[in-house]
């Protein structure tokens, strides 16, 4: 079962991909997880990645990609993964659909956690971060809608697009996503 997570931050990705990772025994591919691996591993691709982070500044597309697909030829990954944290735009997509077509592991299900805004600002502010601040939080919501939500309609056409009802209490959420992996697991 390969798993895509798509939302808004907020939208509880997190906290839906690791109870799927449980369920279903496959990992949790979350990419901010992956570079802090990739960083320790201290693999070529890790090293790579050290600058970029050290500086602030967005791990390119390319490198970020090689490292899903590095990340996805470990053994825990064989039977399956959720991806969280990318992509976040359709050129990221794009690249990991390529990707993902190269090493002929297609995505099974594509789950787009929907919110309202209201909701994800709420939740952000919750979470107590130091770095979500309503600016912040404001911005990040803007960019989701500016770059991310364009990739609803891009996998919507492949035909393995299913919507959920994120802003519901998380069991409920869960129980949506679990018909829809079921639904995916027999397609």
């Amino acid at each position: 079962m390969n798993v895509l997570l798509l939302g808004p931050q907020g939208a509880g990705k997190g906290t839906q991909a690791a109870r799927i990772a449980r369920e279903y025994e496959i990992p949790h591919i979350a990419t901010g997880d992956m570079f802090r691996a990739a960083i320790a591993s201290d693999s070529e691709l890790g090293r790579q990645v050290v600058p970029y982070l050290a500086e602030g500044r967005l791990v390119p597309d390319e490198l970020t990609v090689s490292l899903i697909r590095e990340r996805l030829g470990q053994d825990d990954a064989r039977d399956g993964f959720v991806l969280d944290g990318f992509p976040r735009n359709l050129t990221q997509a794009e690249a990991l659909d390529e990707m993902l077509a190269e090493i002929g592991r297609g995505l099974s299900v594509v789950l787009a956690l929907q919110v309202p805004d209201a909701v994800a600002r709420e939740r952000m502010l919750a979470r107590g971060r130091d770095d979500d601040t309503p600016e912040v939080i404001d911005r990040r919501l803007v960019d989701y809608h500016e770059q991310t939500k364009p990739l609803l309609e891009h996998y919507r056409t492949r035909g393995s697009f299913v919507p959920i009802h994120g802003d519901r209490p998380e069991n409920e959420v869960f129980a949506e996503i679990q018909e829809a992996l079921e639904r995916a697991a027999v397609a």
